[in-house]
């Protein structure tokens, strides 16, 4: 299933920490967007439970595209406004209800009456503005600030967070009430290093997005290329692997991207990270193959090999010994590889030896 998600204006749009692409080519993400789909045909309120840069308001807004509502979308980052702001923000206010309110305004849950209001980093929200949230979910209507009279309301409730709502709830951060309230369908974004399938196809989403821009021909990416995207744990998730992909393209100066256009920052690792499980190495694996056999990729076998042996050696700082330690294989069998793709000839190896 390789159905792309995008922001309406994601050509227009400033750099930011959001992801402005989602593929779903991996069968993780083709789960999850059966899920999304199913869940969208509802009115339940919906969690989204993700990292930052994974793309949660993209699913936000497939939610809202899919549910057949007439209203408008409105997206809101609870983390963005100061708590006074905010609960003039949320819920509007009449004439007169604070210091400077010259004139009545309507609140985002007004504006987004028939329609879907997504509140990105719901964590964030005060003890007190989680109530008066509860109590809107609850009567389905809002009072402004400075009013008595209640506005009745048909929105479609999206909430997203990047943290453990459960150790907040633990921690008395977060009202338990109101997280079973927002959890009535829950939506976990794994990762973008959990769904390998994606990661060539949004790098190749970005080539062509960037390459458009910048007025160059078809650039593909080298197998060595494959092969490090593939392998990195992507901290910053899509939006790191979109800054990756613009910067390669800056540098490439040819019609293929290699290993060494990619700005990968090795020392950036999960604090996190679980181990993978064992199939989780095969699995990228085959997926590389996958997207190489598919686009045709010439004498791949022999590429394959060579980037293997190129990078075991790099990564053992040229040691035959760890090197062929490494790879399983004989040290004999390495130096006639070696040999073979020119990686070391006669006087490295008298050197060497």
């Amino acid at each position: 299933m390789n159905k792309l998600l995008t922001f309406p204006d994601s050509a227009g749009m400033a750099l930011s920490i959001r992801a402005k692409a989602l593929l779903f080519h991996d069968p993780l993400s083709s789960r999850l967007l059966e899920q999304v789909e199913r869940i969208a045909r509802s009115d339940a309120t919906a969690l989204i439970i993700g990292e930052t840069g994974t793309g949660k308001e993209l699913i936000a807004r497939h939610l809202h595209a899919q549910s057949g509502r007439s209203g408008a979308f409105v997206a809101i980052n609870c983390g963005a406004f100061s708590e006074t702001l905010i609960d003039s923000e949320l819920f509007g206010h009449e004439v007169g209800a604070f210091t400077g309110a010259t004139q009545a305004r309507p609140g985002w849950f007004e504006a987004a009456n028939g329609g879907t209001l997504f509140l990105d980093e719901i964590g964030d929200l005060s003890l007190n503005l989680q109530v008066k949230l509860l109590r809107v979910l609850q009567e389905r209507q809002v009072v402004r600030l400075g009013s008595r009279k209640p506005i009745p309301l048909d929105v479609r409730l999206v909430a997203a967070t990047n943290v453990d709502l459960h150790k907040a709830v633990a921690a008395g951060r977060f009202r338990a009430d109101l997280f079973y309230r927002l959890s009535v369908a829950p939506v976990t974004l794994p990762p973008l290093y959990q769904r390998p399938g994606d990661i060539l196809p949004l790098a190749r989403h970005f080539i062509q997005t960037y390459g458009s821009k910048m007025q160059l021909g078809q650039v593909t990416l080298a197998a060595d290329a494959c092969a490090a995207l593939l392998s990195y744990e992507w901290p910053g998730n899509i939006r790191e692997l979109e800054n990756v992909i613009h910067y390669a393209l800056i540098v490439c100066g040819g019609s293929q991207i290699v290993a060494a256009d990619l700005k990968l920052v090795g020392a950036m690792h999960r604090q996190h990270a679980v181990a993978a499980p064992a199939q989780a190495i095969p699995n990228r694996l085959e997926n590389l193959f996958e997207q190489m056999i598919e686009s045709g990729e010439p004498a791949l076998y022999e590429k394959v090999e060579e980037a293997l042996l190129r990078t075991a050696f790099s990564w053992c700082h040229q040691n035959q010994v760890q090197t062929a330690r490494a790879l399983g294989i004989s040290r004999n069998v390495l130096r006639t590889q070696l040999k073979r793709f020119g990686m070391i000839g006669a006087e490295a190896e008298a050197a060497t030896e």
